[in-house]
């Protein structure tokens, strides 16, 4: 006999199905494509019929449709700017016949007329003029022969590759959506086609040397006289998914709820064993999901390999942290369920992929609290001794969806889970916003109940497998299935970017109550969790919700001795560190000091400071090791100090460096940020010459809106104060000797748009001192042409507004500034021969070779432009001329020329001096030691040539 509870779920189904009927009448778009593949020349003939229905209200004069194999013609199209702003060069610099396009050869409609067709200024949008309009519930056909040149899949995986393999996806033209107005996306390797819903079938001539693998379903065909044939068939699909390849690497299991098609395996793990995990994974998605509505399911290793599993896993395989089991499992689970939602759920993908992300991620999340509860987030590794202690090794898998989100968000680099996918960084996109999703349910779920948003999720899953569903949706079904108020859920969680952070301000005991008080830092009114705990066992469990500055609560005592926010950390909140309160007196709540090697993630039961040993070189110092001392975690947190001691064995003495630091983010546009810093250093720059630097600065930083562009401004306010000591056997010889001390006033504006095709910097630099002052002036530009030719421009404009100076200690340099502010990385800052003398800081006049003493300094004004321009690859000639004027003298024209070898830009570079006011450098003696060299040790610079595509 049914409950009661059933009977209602009944009744729920049927509603929602007769809410549906309306839409179920519309009329349905048809695509009949015959393509035959020439695998020698990497070119597909296509010719291809539409049957395209209008369901909109309006009548259509044009049809548009999506061409993304042409996003690959040119370097202005929008997959290649999206490249540029990710400093990726390839498509840029790609020959022509590395390029793929598509070739429009006819353009007909149904009654055989010719009809007008172009590009939109995106470069893989076609618009296609129809002879008469089409009214609404009509349709018309649309007959389109073109040729499509594949690509290397050099830029993305779609195209071919070097050994004849082949991957197509998104290859063929599709209807753009239109629910009036037009949804026109380009491709920006971003995998959210937003296309018409159809019925697509394909007929496909391929080599007989090829094996094919197809998300659609394969009709068996009569074959050819030459080579192979498939007809692919996909009913209410969007886009048919091929991979031709020279080895049938495919294998199918078929489990009671669907059938896998696919190639990922683990190396090592029992194929039978790898059967029984595909059928576990199967009825794990059922159970959660529902009924699959195709055939089969594709899980590719490619698919795999554009959005694996983050995180250490991606180590060499020699060093995996996690059983072959649950490494296989969770990069399966991924990747089924990715294609599952794909192939089902029609969302708009470019501006609503975070439910698909949220869906995913949340189903992740719990098979591995189901099968792997106890898995921690260094696998294997958190057993090691010498790891285990840290607190990451202690970390829970799951404990990464957070971790992950705060990477970014510690950085004021989050945005909404509503932005659009083409504005999220690169990091956000792939990794820490669909974290944010997937937490998000996983945080819902802990305040409504795990059942609720299962059955929510079930049946938005079953009732919305169609093109036009929104978020508006998934929001309905989820607020019917409780009681409490979610808004909260989508209002703030979902379409801010607001973080959440809350505190245990103060705890009272009473004889049988608890008084707390709760202070909501971000003012962010989500709900909060509170555990209370005894011996590290849960005994209590509180939600807390309209906090909207601080409120206090009386709860009963059940003999906690600790109270902790967000004990779970199924809410991504934003600083942990004073989540918890201990209620055993006053001295029992002051956090240990804890000493850790290297690095860690934050624990908040302790004061961290990390220790590690490094070693420094300069000349003067030799190698110096240091021993670090901080306290910066993993993630970024407000107030950073860095002290450093080291040891010269050269001069047998103490040097180093301290630094504190404090950064404040203000907003995600404008002014963005504002750090206050004090830095320290002491070091040699001459034999028994030691300086010391006291440095306390204040910089503002400004940004745009648009998160994914890389201009910035800064302005830096500091005050340097430099202390030094001579070796007496050099006070003859020493600059400015006689006046060891100095402070200097410094203020600089500069503005940046780093772009890998286009990078623009200019500064502004004023300068006081007790007998100087000077404003400068610096432009540098750089161009990548659609030639492969890059223009380096730098100009460089400097005067003195008050000179009393007796040296060229604080004058204007040309080829070799004598940095009085310790600013750069010289090596050897006070030599004028060997080596380290050779070494270039691109600062000032940016001269390369050694020209005259008289006209290496000004202490009037000085103006110079420096250009270089590749003649192939990163060879390049440069040019440097200029202007010199010393006081009592006339202004001096000078100039240099020479080859660059421009290895990697700012990092490794070298100048070969040809030709200057010296003559011509390359025939004159010793030329060795003409040659200049820019060369960059340090690792936090280095590492930012890396991560620059992310953040």
């Amino acid at each position: 006999m049914a409950t009661k509870k059933q009977h209602i779920a009944k009744l729920w189904a049927l509603f929602v199905l007769c809410a549906l009927l309306p839409f179920c009448a519309v009329g349905q778009n048809e695509i009949k494509i015959r393509a035959t593949l020439n695998a020698l020349a990497n070119e597909l003939d296509v010719s291809q019929e539409f049957v395209y229905h209008n369901n909109s209200p309006y009548s259509l004069g044009l049809i548009y449709f999506n061409d993304w194999a042409n996003a690959y013609a040119s370097k202005n199209t929008a997959l290649a700017k999206r490249f540029g702003q990710e400093f990726k060069r390839s498509l840029h610099l790609a020959k022509k016949e590395e390029r793929g396009y598509t070739t429009i050869v006819s353009t007909v409609g149904e009654d055989y007329t010719g009809l007008q067709w172009e590009r939109t200024s995106a470069g893989d949008i076609i618009k296609v003029r129809l002879n008469k309009p089409l009214a609404p519930d009509a349709y018309t056909k649309i007959y389109i022969t073109y040729k499509i040149q594949l690509p290397p899949n050099k830029y993305t995986p779609y195209g071919y590759d070097n050994k004849g393999n082949i991957y197509l996806k998104d290859w063929y033209l599709t209807p753009a959506v239109y629910d009036g107005k037009w949804h026109l996306y380009s491709n920006k390797n971003l995998e959210d086609l937003y296309t018409e819903i159809t019925d697509t079938e394909i007929i496909l001539n391929y080599p007989e040397d090829l094996f094919l693998t197809s998300n659609f379903d394969k009709v068996a065909t009569d074959p050819p006289s030459s080579g192979k044939v498939a007809k692919l068939v996909g009913k209410d699909r969007k886009s048919a998914e091929v991979l031709l390849r020279k080895e049938d690497l495919f294998r199918t299991h078929t489990t009671p709820h669907m059938t896998f098609v696919t190639d990922l395996t683990e190396a090592r793990y029992d194929p039978i064993e790898q059967a029984l995990s595909k059928t576990k994974i199967a009825n794990f998605i059922h159970e959660n999901l529902g009924d699959y509505p195709h055939a089969k399911v594709l899980v590719s290793n490619l698919d795999y390999q554009k959005d694996p599993l983050y995180g250490i896993n991606q180590l060499p395989a020699f060093i995996r942290p996690y059983e072959k089991q649950f490494q296989f499992e969770m990069k399966f689970l991924k990747t089924a369920l990715n294609s599952i939602l794909r192939e089902t759920l029609f969302l708009n993908p470019r501006k609503e992929q975070w439910i698909n992300s949220a869906i995913a991620n949340y189903i992740m999340i719990a098979y591995v609290e189901k099968y792997y509860p106890d898995q921690k987030l260094l696998g294997n590794l958190s057993k090691i001794w010498g790891l285990r202690s840290f607190n990451l090794a202690k970390m829970d898998f799951n404990d990464q969806y957070s971790f992950l989100y705060n990477l970014t968000a510690r950085q004021n680099l989050d945005q909404a889970l509503s932005t659009p996918n083409d504005s999220l960084i690169k990091f956000n996109q792939k990794i820490a916003n669909k974290y944010k999703a997937g937490l998000g349910l996983a945080y819902l779920a802990d305040y409504i109940g795990d059942e609720k948003v299962a059955e929510s999720i079930k049946t938005f899953y079953k009732y919305y497998q169609r093109n036009d569903v929104k978020q508006q949706d998934f929001k309905s079904i989820l607020k019917r299935s409780t009681q409490k108020d979610i808004n909260w859920f989508f209002d703030d969680y979902i379409s801010t970017d607001k973080r959440i952070d809350y505190k245990i301000k103060k705890a009272r005991k009473t004889e049988d109550s608890l008084r707390v008080t709760i202070k909501n830092k971000k003012g962010t009114n989500v709900p909060i969790s509170m555990y209370g705990l005894r011996n590290d066992s849960v005994v209590s469990k509180y939600w807390f919700q309209d906090i909207a500055l601080e409120e206090t609560f009386t709860i009963p005592n059940q003999e906690e001795d600790r109270l902790v926010l967000n004990y779970n950390q199924k809410i991504p909140e934003f600083n942990q560190r004073d989540n918890w309160k201990s209620l055993g007196g006053f001295l029992s709540s002051n956090k240990k000091l804890k000493f850790t090697f290297f690095k860690d993630s934050e624990n908040p039961y302790y004061n961290q400071v990390f220790y590690v040993p490094a070693l420094n070189f300069n000349i003067y110092d030799g190698w110096a090791p240091v021993m670090r001392l901080y306290n910066k975690t993993l993630l970024e947190r407000p107030f950073v100090f860095d002290i450093a001691p080291s040891y010269s064995f050269r001069e047998k003495t103490l040097v180093g460096s301290a630094g504190f630091n404090y950064r404040k983010y203000l907003n995600k546009s404008g002014l963005y940020v504002s750090n206050y810093a004090l830095g320290a250093s002491t070091s040699h720059f001459n034999v028994n010459s030691r300086y010391t630097s006291v440095t306390p600065s204040v910089l503002f930083g400004f940004r745009p809106a648009d998160l994914i562009s890389n201009k910035r401004e800064f302005l830096r306010f500091r005050w340097v104060n430099i202390f030094r000591d001579f070796d007496p056997s050099l006070q003859g010889l020493a600059n400015d000797s006689e006046n060891p001390d100095y402070s200097v006033f410094n203020a600089r504006y500069t503005n940046r748009d780093n772009h890998i095709l286009d990078y623009r910097s200019w500064s502004v630099d004023f300068q006081l001192a007790g007998n100087f002052s000077k404003l400068a002036f610096e432009y540098e530009y750089r161009k990548l042409f659609e030639s492969n030719r890059q223009l380096n421009i730098r100009f460089f404009a400097g005067k003195f507004l008050s000179n009393n100076t007796d040296s060229d200690f604080f004058s204007f340099a040309l080829d070799r500034p004598t940095d009085y502010l310790f600013d750069y990385g010289y090596l050897g800052r006070s030599e004028e021969s060997g080596i380290y003398s050779q070494q270039l800081i691109i600062a000032e006049g940016g001269f390369k070779s050694f020209l005259d003493e008289q006209y290496r300094f000004s202490d009037n004004w000085l103006s110079t432009a420096n250009v270089s321009f590749n003649l192939w690859r990163w060879i390049e000639l440069y040019g440097d001329i200029g202007l010199v004027k010393n006081k009592g003298a006339k202004e001096k024209f000078v100039y240099d020329s020479g080859i660059r070898l421009n290895l990697v830009t700012d990092f490794f570079e070298l100048y070969f001096p040809v030709h200057s006011n010296n003559g011509w450098e390359i025939a004159q003696p010793n030329y060795g030691e003409r040659i200049r060299f820019i060369i960059t040790v340090s690792p936090r610079t280095l590492t930012g040539l890396f991560t620059r595509q992310w953040f």
